[in-house]
């Protein structure tokens, strides 16, 4: 059998035909934006219909319920119940809705976070300082990995929330959130979750790992494109917090237009903002579906194959490599670094090998389901003879 057609419980020659991208090129960076599904066109073709025919009557024959029904699309593949997901435009909506729930001007006023975050999630909680926020940045020795017991340490009786990322959109380095959400909670924090770059690809436990908040984002691993971000928060609450960051959407009674201080709806629609993004909601359902439809414990044993594809192949090469080597710590990426690796990127790129390049880390290479080995081994062939050429 070739294990191209039928690889560790993944009918990948099937799933191959559902992502157009992948008969022109090989697409290798599924951790910036996953391959866009076939039937995205046609739910997108629905929303297009849908207006074109409705008109504004869609809004109460489907629309306004998208968000919650796309949220719910998404809590198996998350780990948690249906109706506790709110869907947002980006991570950085959903981050400052978490954050406009506190009040830091007492004694529990600290924002602690790694060196190691995604930039977008350090400028955010900067932002907070004017409302009397201490931002703690814990650093790391290691470029690669989180120092996980600085970081236990600096979470103190003063410490309010601790943004984390599941996995590290530089190295792909999977954090023991578990530990991290344990000391949280002893000190009575709280912590946020940014799982962006493992939903879809590393298998998620939101409700068997207690987590109090999770945001994250459709475009990579879940194949649902720009547009679609979200934002979970544990029941118990959902049910207390009041969100200061909150539009029209986040009313118990919307469509009555109500005046003054907002009522707050249940949950989840009591973390909204404004008027929902229903075209990304659309083109989100097809990654969901076909992620939940596969499962991510097939994905994750398939990413590992791969992965450790990529890595003999690089430590046979000499290459240095900037990702964990276990695959217990290791997310769906691999992280190479060769002599002036943004070139040879874009030489990558310009062969049809799709890939892209991050300062201080290096050419990143996501494969997803619908790779193949054929196509894993063509990229490192292709990459050696770039980086041989330009020695």
């Amino acid at each position: 059998m070739n294990t191209n057609e039928l690889a560790v419980g993944i009918d990948v020659a099937h799933w191959r035909r559902e992502f157009p991208i992948v008969e022109t090129c090989t697409y290798l960076v599924s951790h910036s934006l996953g391959a866009m599904p076939r039937r995205t066109a046609e739910y997108l073709q629905e929303f297009a219909e849908t207006w074109s025919s409705r008109g504004v009557r869609a809004w109460h024959e489907g629309w306004w319920e998208m968000g919650r029904e796309t949220g719910n699309l998404l809590a198996p593949i998350l780990g948690v119940e249906h109706n506790t997901i709110s869907m947002h435009q980006n991570v950085t909506v959903a981050q400052g809705i978490i954050a406009s729930c506190f009040d830091y001007r007492h004694p529990r006023h600290k924002i602690v976070m790694t060196d190691l975050e995604f930039p977008s999630n350090h400028y955010l909680f900067e932002g907070f300082r004017r409302y009397g926020a201490e931002i703690v940045y814990v650093p790391s020795a290691d470029p690669i990995r989180v120092d996980l017991q600085r970081l236990l340490d600096a979470i103190d009786e003063q410490t309010v929330l601790v943004p984390l990322s599941l996995v590290l959109f530089k190295s792909a380095t999977i954090t023991d959130a578990q530990a991290v959400i344990d000391k949280a909670h002893h000190v009575g924090a709280h912590v946020v979750l940014d799982v962006y770059q493992g939903a879809g690809a590393v298998p998620i436990d939101l409700n068997g790992w207690d987590a109090d908040f999770a945001v994250g984002g459709s475009v990579k691993w879940l194949c649902g494109g720009p547009g679609a971000g979200y934002l979970y928060v544990r029941p118990d609450l959902a049910r207390v917090l009041k969100p200061v960051l909150v539009g029209w959407a986040a009313h118990e009674s919307p469509f009555e237009f109500a005046t003054g201080p907002v009522r707050h709806a249940g949950n989840p629609e009591r973390f909204q903002s404004g008027t929902p993004n229903v075209p990304s909601l659309y083109s989100a359902r097809a990654g969901y579906e076909i992620v939940a439809a596969i499962g991510v414990p097939a994905i994750r044993e398939r990413s590992l194959a791969l992965t450790r594809r990529i890595i003999d192949g690089a430590i046979a090469a000499g290459y240095r490599l900037n990702t964990p080597l276990d695959d217990r710590e290791r997310g769906g990426s691999v992280i190479i670094d060769v002599p002036d690796a943004a070139a040879v990127a874009d030489q990558l790129i310009a062969r049809g090998v799709i890939v892209d390049y991050r300062p201080g880390a290096g050419i990143r290479m996501a494969p997803h389901f619908y790779n193949t080995e054929q196509e894993i081994d063509s990229a490192m062939a292709t990459l050696g003879e770039i980086v041989a050429a330009s020695a």
